[in-house]
């Protein structure tokens, strides 16, 4: 929220796509909340899970004036990518998603984990188990590498200034 919030410093009200059928759903329906009342900010919150909600959601966060968007994290909007950023596009919400996946589609921000990092880790345990090691033995892994990517090219076309703050602190800008 403080990215979307750096991002959108005049919008009154962020939007938040949720999938409902997630089982985090009330979690980070719960934590966004939170998070917004932590920087003064209005949300609206708009549910989809399956492919004409996707679209009704949209189209509900614009009458609702929400001016900008957070997708959360979810595999259902993984697999919907392409549209979801295209939805974005079409109705002008500078919009801020989970992974650089979707930033290289044409997304405008992406701040989460670095998947690289994460199947980099998947391998050394693999190393480690094929050594002998027993999988029960070995350390929970949580990612603690993340990434901020930013493309200058959808700042462009959505008519959004990335301040020069994002830019410096940008893992990766695409141009």
């Amino acid at each position: 929220m403080g990215l979307l919030k750096e991002l959108a410093p005049n919008a009154a009200a962020f939007g938040v796509l949720i999938n409902p059928a997630s089982p985090g759903a009330e979690a980070q329906s719960r934590q966004v909340q939170e998070a917004a009342r932590a920087i003064g900010r209005q949300i609206q919150i708009a549910n989809a899970g399956n492919d004409p909600e996707l679209e009704a959601a949209f189209a509900t966060l614009v009458q609702q004036r929400a001016t900008a968007l957070l997708v959360t994290a979810d595999p259902f909007f993984d697999t919907r990518r392409d549209r979801i950023v295209a939805l974005a596009a079409q109705f002008k919400l500078p919009a801020i998603y989970q992974f650089r996946d979707y930033v290289v589609a044409g997304g405008l921000m992406s701040y989460g984990i670095s998947l690289t990092d994460g199947y980099r880790q998947v391998g050394i345990y693999t190393g480690q188990v094929l050594k002998g090691a027993k999988p029960a033995d070995l350390p929970v892994y949580q990612s603690i590498k993340f990434e901020l990517v930013v493309n200058l090219k959808t700042a462009k076309a959505l008519g959004v200034k990335i301040s020069d703050n994002l830019l410096s602190i940008a893992d990766e800008v695409i141009e």
